[in-house]
């Protein structure tokens, strides 16, 4: 009990305030080493083919997940980063940032741990609570945590304390995506390889396929050249055994779980927090007279009446359609890079260029995230946002036009065109992340900032739901319409020998998962287009129409009036901050 006792009065706000002469950059390695755990959840898509391959291994078996069931693990956990951010945020104001890095660290890799139990016994609820609720309230501590110290730490450059901390979270991905790789195929075991297609007698039942052995069935699966040139380690195109293999996700989930706690949990002991009235050496706050012509605020909001005010609700709405649309295309890129090139330039966007993929996402995420921030310091953070919103249309606009090219003349050309445009939209996505906690601090001031950074994250929630919901629901309803559209295509006597069933039954093939776009290639008209790189056209359309509306909220932003300021609104609280 002691040592217990110990522990938890070394977390208190009150034990942790810096002495003077405390050097405030020391903060900031702390702030990014968090991020960078709980950053990780950006290289979720690395998770999504594999659990979409817990039995089949090397394709997907009739009692897999699907990728709309796996893709809202990541949706669920973005959800409960801003519930518990909302929920913690005014908690982190009265206990401190070390007491809730600590209490991150524990649910976020809890979360991993309990996740990893559901994958093995393919419990899908399990992922969801471990994952998901779980290590989402880890997330959402462990975001507003570094952030609100930071800002404390910095009141001369706001934007880029944000950015610094912020930056780490985007930039997770840069360290997880290709650790995750590796460990994928370091924990990978192939199932039982029983040979080509042409040397096994192939039986179909309700859209199931069987291979018959010694007169007995085995359910099986066929992979194709282009499944294997996705597998974590490659091996021959053919006939495998459901169930006799290993992705290698729960070994995973553990080993990533066990490393994050240790590695956030020497980061929250290392936070310390500013004495009352500590200011930078040399820095005096602006006056109202100074900022007069801009948003920026000498005063402060109480976090309750910040909710009372339209700032609130209209920053709300530039954060949720800005994320919405990153989000959308973060959470299925390694997907969306394959199904759009790996039809024309299968040599080229292979698993390893997919992976690449994912960790410059990363890159430009977490560049992006320091560079606008910065930024923003010069720019001021309403053009900063307007920047975002104008060309960010444009580049959302231009991608189903790259990728319809792509279909109709592949070419090397095409990829380099749409890897520029998304690294562009990353760029801003992480920007704007970093640039609305700088936002808040300059409308509502700094004295609740954390507090209402957390609430203002419901709206990331909400992003988190919205996004995969489009992009799914639109990707689903693209795919149907083009196997259904290739299937009339071909030869009937063709898709009776290649699946082992006639085009009537192609709903019930669908829904075993026998039949995929890839596998009616092989065998439509010389000349056919494949239709897959055009899977995501309308979802780009869709995210263009969202970044107009937040345009549109960020233009109506305006200084908070003087009836919300403390000292108006919580006459009580005022001599507390002065």
């Amino acid at each position: 009990m002691s040592l217990f006792s110990g522990l938890m009065a070394k977390l208190t706000k009150d034990q942790i305030v810096a002495k003077p002469g405390f050097n405030r950059w020391l903060i900031a390695p702390a702030s990014v080493a968090i991020h960078l755990c709980i950053g990780s959840v950006y290289a979720w898509s690395i998770f999504n083919p594999p659990l979409m391959k817990q039995f089949g291994v090397v394709a997907s078996a009739a009692d897999d997940w699907t990728f709309a069931s796996v893709v809202w693990i990541f949706s669920t956990a973005i959800v409960f980063l801003g519930l518990a951010a909302a929920l913690g945020g005014k908690w982190l104001e009265k206990v401190g940032p070390r007491a809730t890095g600590f209490l991150a660290a524990c649910l976020w890799g809890g979360g991993f741990l309990v996740g990893s139990i559901g994958i093995n016994n393919h419990e899908l609820w399990l992922v969801y609570l471990g994952y998901g609720a779980i290590g989402g309230c880890g997330l959402g501590l462990a975001y507003v945590t570094p952030v609100s110290t930071l800002i404390r730490w910095f009141p001369d450059r706001r934007g880029m304390a944000t950015g610094i901390a912020i930056m780490g979270f985007g930039g997770g991905a840069m360290i997880g995506a290709p650790l995750i790789t590796y460990l994928l195929s370091l924990f990978y075991k192939a199932p039982e390889y029983l040979g080509k297609v042409a040397d096994i007698n192939l039986i179909t039942e309700g859209g199931r396929r069987f291979a018959e052995i010694a007169g007995n069935k085995t359910e099986v699966v066929i992979a194709s050249v282009s499944d294997m040139a996705q597998a974590s380690v490659p091996g021959p195109e053919g006939v495998y055994v459901v169930g006799t293999g290993d992705t290698g996700v729960a070994s995973v989930f553990i080993t990533l779980g066990i490393v994050y706690f240790i590695v956030m949990t020497i980061a929250a002991f290392a936070f310390r927090v500013p004495a009352k009235d500590w200011k930078p050496d040399g820095w005096e706050a602006p006056t109202a007279d100074e900022s007069k012509n801009s948003l920026i605020t000498d005063d402060h909001v109480h976090i309750d009446q910040a909710l009372k005010t339209p700032q609130f609700y209209r920053l709300w709405i530039v954060l949720c359609f800005n994320v919405t649309a990153g989000i959308a295309v973060i959470g299925v890129a390694k997907t969306m890079i394959t199904d759009i090139f790996g039809p024309a330039l299968p040599n080229v966007v292979d698993a390893s260029f997919a992976a690449t993929y994912v960790l410059m996402i990363s890159v430009f995420n977490m560049c992006g995230r320091f560079m606008w921030s910065s930024l923003s310091d010069y720019l001021g953070r309403k053009n900063t946002y307007h920047v975002f919103f104008v060309i960010g249309m444009m580049l959302y606009v231009s991608i189903p036009f790259i990728a319809t090219q792509a279909s109709i003349n592949p070419g090397v050309t095409w990829l380099v065109m749409f890897y520029g445009v998304t690294m562009l939209i990353f760029t801003m996505y992480g920007g704007g992340f970093a640039t609305i906690p700088a936002y808040l601090a300059d409308i509502f001031g700094t004295m609740h900032v954390g507090g209402i950074h957390g609430r203002l994250l419901t709206a990331w929630s909400t992003a988190g739901i919205l996004g995969p919901f489009v992009i799914t629901h639109l990707r689903q309803s693209s795919l149907d319409s083009a196997i259904n559209s290739l299937a009339q295509k071909v030869d009937p006597a063709a898709f009776q020998a290649k699946f082992g069933a006639g085009i009537s039954q192609l709903q019930e093939l669908i829904a075993a998962k026998t039949v995929s776009i890839s596998q009616l290639m092989e065998i439509v008209p010389a000349g056919t287009i494949d239709p897959t790189p055009t899977l995501y056209n309308t979802t780009m359309y869709a995210m263009a129409g969202l970044l107009f509306i937040a345009f549109l909220a960020n233009l109506t932003i305006r200084k908070v009036e003087s009836k919300h300021h403390v000292h108006n609104s919580h006459p009580e609280l005022a001599l507390e901050n002065s």
